[in-house]
């Protein structure tokens, strides 16, 4: 069987699948789940074309990766065969781990569990089907293998996950101000004292994509609608939880109700093998069918949720970069009471706070060295005459206030 295969992207154009292995990887039931996980959550909600998915995202970050790779061995980079395989698989399944809805869900079905801790479950079962041909791929994947500088194109502040997932995704939703020009960068990258590092006359295109991941996460990742509706995804299965733990049944995928009937904590999900073979059947799919049936329950705020949710009926949201009185929560929660004759705690799934955090980019997480002229390197922070990039490292955390519309 041929299995040097091409796709057509429609970002990047075509795109090779470089070897067998690779391709026996994407063919793979776990790989071909995320086909059905959107990449954006609930962000189709604002952005009507943002229906892409993890696989679409893998694949372009796969692409990317082979670019890299091309550009640091033609700069002298000593990478091997074998290193280059591990790259591309390591970047392949670096997504492999998300459940449905993506980041939306990503606390809720199991507590305390990243998206990141399931990949290297999924990654680690996959490198026994495959005889062990994973290993150096997972040890690029931990940052535990020797050349450090393998690992930071996975994953650090300029990998090639985020090259690829601010351009896809601003082709996708049609937010022009997240565009980047991921070629030059990659045409920047050198490796330096076993860093990945950038050449001085890349800094106009890291600012820019600085910049660029900044507006993103406002605009698009953040936007008040977005999160209005991932909440509302949220409170609909703390809700369905909530009541399946009291013993209330529904009809659902058997997947998602594993998951719902039990509540399954980090290490109870880690030493468990039946937990990770479980969650590998559910995606998106599961919990739109679910929500459909529970339109039809007869708790009365679960249904109600789900038909708000169902029609778009989102919360309506106040951001603030200060806490929300106490006596305005209470307030709005009195009256939901009294307007849906409902208790106190269940009008909570109707009035409440949270908060949202964007951090553009974590000074001194892997850093995003300039390697000047004289062949000194130095933080884009200080190489940089653009004194906006100083305020970018810092965590802006704001507050929000999610009630239904009908209390306004």
């Amino acid at each position: 069987m041929n299995k040097k295969k091409i796709i057509n992207d429609p970002v990047y154009g075509f795109i090779s699948i470089p070897t067998e292995l690779v391709y026996d990887l994407i063919d793979h039931p776990y790989f071909q789940r995320l086909r059905y996980i959107k990449q954006l959550g609930m962000t189709h909600l604002v952005y009507p074309g943002a229906l892409h998915t993890r696989f679409h995202h893998a694949l372009g970050a796969m692409h990317l990766m082979g670019l890299a790779i091309e550009t640091l061995c033609n700069k002298g980079a000593d990478i091997s065969p074998e290193e280059k395989e591990g790259l591309l698989i390591a970047i392949l399944l670096h997504d492999v781990g998300h459940g449905p809805f993506s980041h939306a869900l990503e606390h809720t079905i199991i507590e305390e569990i990243s998206h990141e801790d399931i990949s290297i479950l999924l990654m680690n079962k996959l490198n026994e089907e495959f005889g062990g041909r994973l290993s150096l791929a997972i040890s690029i994947f931990r940052g535990t293998y020797s050349k450090r500088f393998l690992h930071q194109l996975v994953s650090s502040q300029l990998d090639m996950d985020r090259l690829d997932y601010l351009n896809r995704d601003s082709f996708f939703t049609g937010v022009s101000e997240g565009v980047i020009s991921s070629d030059r960068i990659i045409k920047m990258l050198v490796v330096k004292d076993d860093s990945v590092v950038i050449e001085e006359k890349g800094i106009y295109s890291i600012e820019k994509f600085l910049i660029a991941r900044r507006l993103m996460y406002w605009q698009v990742y953040l936007h008040k609608t977005v999160i209005a509706a991932e909440q509302l995804l949220c409170k609909i299965f703390n809700r369905a939880r909530e009541l399946a733990l009291k013993g209330m049944r529904f009809q659902l995928t058997p997947a998602l109700s594993y998951f719902l009937d039990n509540e399954i904590n980090k290490q109870e999900f880690i030493a468990n093998p039946e937990h990770l073979k479980v969650f590998a059947l559910l995606d998106d799919t599961d919990v739109m069918a679910a929500v459909k049936i529970w339109a039809g329950s007869k708790d009365w705020v679960l249904a109600t949720l789900c038909h708000n949710f169902i029609n778009r009926k989102l919360y309506h949201v106040d951001i603030s970069s200060t806490a929300f009185e106490q006596k305005t929560v209470d307030e709005l929660t009195e009256k939901a009471g009294k307007l849906y004759n409902i208790s106190r705690y269940e009008a909570s799934y109707f009035v409440f706070t949270d908060s949202i955090r964007n951090n553009a980019y974590n000074k001194g997480d892997g850093n995003i060295h300039i390697l000047k002229k004289d062949n000194s390197i130095i933080d884009i922070t200080l190489a940089s005459d653009n004194s906006n990039l100083e305020a970018l490292s810092k965590t802006v955390k704001k507050h929000i206030l999610c009630y239904t519309k009908s209390l306004v």
